[in-house]
């Protein structure tokens, strides 16, 4: 006889499914798993057979074998515990097969029979609701079973009221499903003092989904700028909220199982490997640019971070997707995220301050600001410059605008985008976030209405800085976010005129 236990492996947000086949035969006494198990799929002989000794059942002095099918597929991750228990307990007799056939299960074992968190369950409860089963999970990762609506969730502490439960000796209780609490604790827009500039680009940034570049001294307020962006952005929408959750759950980093409702603030250290920033590593898990899916990713002190690495940025700038290749599989993650990048315009940061500036300046400023490759700085959006701060606006008891009041305005423009893409787009999701920065080429030649005077200050910029045509729609991108801003149908010269003027690269000022 042979146990089959139908679990899950991953490959990117993707639960693709297992069947876990137990054979408990005679022979010399062995217990062997099979299927291209990594060392954690290994190793759960021991703990299986700890905790069904914990439990008071011994496995018997006979062979006993494990098949992970498709055995070409690589598993890793300690959830298999729970089905190769399972599978152990219908071979013996101790459960019936029809108790656990129309269910995906996974979970790791203690030593002492509890289960344990595992990662990826709310892909697993997507995968299980598609194909009209249940799922069986720790009980710490029942509230994230529970958003795939319409399917039974079994959400044990342990092993034995697992067993018990499904011999009809226990009732446990389903779990509910929960969202993360909202912070509220965000840094407000009021508190920054001076740069006007800096936060009309910013508003700017929110209200189109664009990429940002903030240069100026040390000091000045840039990562205080990044920082208040996600306040400035709309609520996720339930299509987004559940991609990002995916890809936290997949990572392991959600809290208790519960449902994100903010928009990822990822800001990695300038030190972050390239299979950290991008995803990698030996089991190929999403790096910080997929875990702020749907957010902003800051990465203050740009030129700081590896060539390498900054390189890999610009595939999913453009596609909102990563693709990490190795030679046993190829995995894709979201990452479409809001790039916020700052940067001192040299190493000193000093250079436009003659009494301050190094013995190297201009030079030093020139060398620093090569380690940005053009084709890198060419797909970010607005590049601005902060200037160091004046005591008179730091004396000054008077705020500006509070982030509530300028989110109302950002909020206004994201509505008339959804509004002008969705009579564009067929068959697209409403829920998913449409704006002037992710929309196609196409699309966006389509709405981008120029007036006279715009068009034709929008040819010269073309021709005197060289722009590509990624630098070309780009400028028209901003444009027509600053349209919409004003609720203006039509773009007009002033916004072409503003887009082009975020768009120098030669912003940082030179020592003479």
């Amino acid at each position: 006889m042979v146990a089959i236990v139908k679990t899950v492996a991953f490959q990117g947000i993707e639960a693709l499914p297992i069947e876990v086949q137990v054979q408990i035969a005679s022979g010399l006494p062995s217990f062997a798993i099979v299927g291209l198990p990594d060392k954690a799929v290994g190793e759960s002989r021991e703990r299986v057979r700890a905790a069904l000794s914990s439990i008071g059942l011994a496995l018997p002095p006979k062979k006993i074998t494990i098949n992970l099918s498709p055995a070409d597929l690589q598993k890793e991750g300690s959830h298999f515990d729970l089905p190769v228990a399972l599978g152990l307990l219908v071979a013996l007799d101790a459960l019936k097969a029809e108790d656990i056939q129309n269910y995906i299960v996974l979970g790791e074992l203690s030593l002492d029979a509890r289960l344990t968190s595992v990662s990826g369950v709310l892909p697993s409860a997507l995968m299980a609701a598609s194909s009209d089963k249940g799922i069986i999970c720790p009980a710490q990762n029942g509230a994230e079973a529970a958003w795939a609506q319409d399917i039974q969730v079994i959400a044990a502490p342990d092993l034995i009221s697992l067993i018990n439960h499904l011999k009809g000796k226990q009732v446990l209780t389903p779990p509910t499903p929960c969202v993360a609490e909202s912070t509220h604790n965000m840094p407000d827009m009021s508190d920054i003092k001076g740069q006007e500039s800096a936060k009309r680009a910013l508003e700017i940034t929110a209200a189109g989904g664009h990429n940002l570049l903030l240069q100026g001294p040390p000091g000045a307020g840039k990562s205080m700028l990044a920082a208040r962006l996600p306040g400035l952005l709309p609520p996720l929408s339930p299509r987004e909220a559940l991609e990002v959750t995916m890809v936290h759950s997949i990572a392991g980093q959600l809290n208790q199982g519960q449902l994100l409702q903010e928009r990822p603030f990822r800001d990695p250290h300038h030190s972050a490997s390239l299979p950290a920033l991008v995803g990698g590593g030996a089991k190929a898990k999403p790096g910080e640019i997929s875990l702020a899916h749907h957010g902003v990713l800051f990465l203050d002190e740009l030129p700081e971070f590896s060539g390498a690495t900054l390189e890999t940025l610009r595939q999913p700038l453009e596609t909102g997707r990563i693709m990490i290749s190795r030679a046993s599989a190829h995995v894709s993650y979201p990452a479409r995220f809001q790039l916020v990048a700052a940067m001192n315009p040299c190493r000193c940061g000093h250079v436009d301050d003659p009494e301050r500036a190094c013995s190297r300046a201009p030079k030093c400023a020139l060398d620093y600001q090569a380690k940005l490759s053009g084709p890198l700085l060419d797909r970010i959006d607005l590049n601005i410059f902060v200037p160091a701060v004046m005591a008179s606006d730091l004396s000054s008891a008077k705020k500006g605008e509070s982030t509530a009041v300028i989110a109302k305005r950002v909020a206004a423009a994201r509505r008339l985008q959804e509004k002008r893409y969705q009579n564009l787009i067929e068959n697209n999701d409403s829920s998913m976030s449409l704006t002037n920065a992710n929309i196609s080429v196409q699309h966006l030649e389509q709405i981008a209405t120029l007036d006279g005077a715009g068009q034709s200050l929008l040819n010269q910029a073309a021709d005197r800085f060289k722009l590509s045509a990624r630098g070309y729609h780009r400028i028209l991108r901003v444009a027509r976010t600053l349209a919409d801003l004003e609720n203006s149908d039509k773009i007009h010269y002033r916004h072409i005129g503003e887009a082009v003027s975020y768009r120098q690269l030669s912003s940082i000022p030179q020592a003479a």
